[in-house]
């Protein structure tokens, strides 16, 4: 019978030292996978935060580090500038196509006209009108889970902004003790990091400023094409090329073929034939020179990089995986050009 007197602190750990340090290791992973888990419906509001302070941190390091000014003053400029530049008229965009896409999918009355004009004119049966009804709905629930808009849920859109700008506004204020803690805690060497620093810098600019600008481009020279050759609704579908311009290969021609099509179904052959000749003339050239000569200077990622992570990241954070997805397919390359790295220096080390 043990001594009920005998101080705790003299007690045999049943544990040895291996064991409690795999079991610390363990508990840490376990805790870290409750809060990811708590805090899933938010997660992309961390991310898009960490986007933006690698995004914003040139002009961090201009104003607060070489000109000297205040911090908090920078710092309060800086959220500002993502509130009033990206923020609002992001949610702009995007409400206005969730809106307009839900109505079409309400009454797909003018599609599916359109779609039978085509049909008489090719002699083809392209759907029949009922998968065309179901397509059109499916379409809409699928871009509402994407774009989350404030006709979704006002109090989700004001707490994901709210942390996203709150994460910031402690990112840029503590950056040393941040900087110092991702060197500290993630398990990789100097060396690694810097790498993937890199990666994460070069899918930021060419991901976020350089798709953002590319796409503005597109959809702007999209929705003139549009108005000029006489296409209904050229605002909404100038914001709908915005969207899709973020896509490699397809990107605006899935929005300037097909009002080319609907053209051609209303009898406007010659408007249908001058939206294909400026799509394949003007934009889609002007799209590959933007995109090169962007490459160099704003991150080099390989498009197929780009077009699996679009894919992957879309599927799994929402619009936010415009930039998350590739940067995670990145991340992977990088790791596993590390852990071959890495497997060669011990091998040499053993010889």
């Amino acid at each position: 019978m043990s001594d009920s007197s005998t101080p705790i602190e003299s007690i045999e750990n049943i544990y040895t030292p291996h064991q409690r340090h795999v079991l610390l290791i363990a508990t840490l992973l376990g805790l870290a996978g409750l809060a990811v888990f708590g805090l899933a419906s938010y997660l992309g509001a961390f991310l898009a935060a960490g986007i933006l302070f690698v995004a914003f941190r040139p002009w961090w390091v201009a104003l607060a580090h070489h000109r000297k000014w205040n911090r908090r003053l920078v710092t309060v400029f800086i959220l500002l500038v993502t509130v009033v530049v990206l923020v609002i008229p992001f949610y702009a965009l995007s409400s206005l196509l969730i809106d307009r896409v839900i109505a079409f999918a309400r009454q797909p009355d003018r599609i599916l006209d359109v779609i039978h004009r085509l049909e008489r004119a090719t002699g083809y049966q392209i759907t029949e009108q009922q998968n065309v009804r179901q397509l059109l709905q499916q379409g809409a629930v699928q871009v509402s889970r994407w774009v989350p808009t404030l006709a979704g849920s006002a109090l989700n859109f004001l707490v994901i902004v709210g942390l996203m700008l709150f994460s910031m506004y402690y990112m840029f204020m503590q950056e040393d003790s941040f900087l110092r803690g991702l060197h500290r805690y993630l398990p990789f060497r100097n060396e690694t990091l810097q790498e993937l620093g890199e990666s994460l810098k070069n899918n930021v600019n060419a991901n976020v400023l350089g798709q953002v600008l590319v796409a503005m481009v597109q959809a702007i020279l999209t929705g003139l094409t549009l108005w000029i050759f006489k296409v209904p609704d050229p605002l909404f579908w100038t914001v709908v090329a915005f969207f899709m311009a973020f896509l490699p290969v397809l990107g605006t021609p899935l929005v300037w073929g097909p009002a080319a099509l609907y053209q051609f179904s209303q009898g406007a052959n010659t408007q249908g034939i001058g939206i294909l000749v400026v799509g394949f003339v003007i934009i889609i050239n002007v799209d590959n020179l933007l995109r090169i000569l962007l490459a160099k200077r704003m991150g080099d990622i390989h498009p197929v990089v780009t077009l699996v992570g679009l894919v992957m990241g879309v599927e799994i954070f929402g619009i936010i995986g415009l930039v998350v997805g590739p940067l995670i397919v990145s991340y992977f390359l990088v790791l596993m050009k590390v852990f071959r790295r890495e497997n060669r220096r011990g091998r040499e080390g053993a010889v």
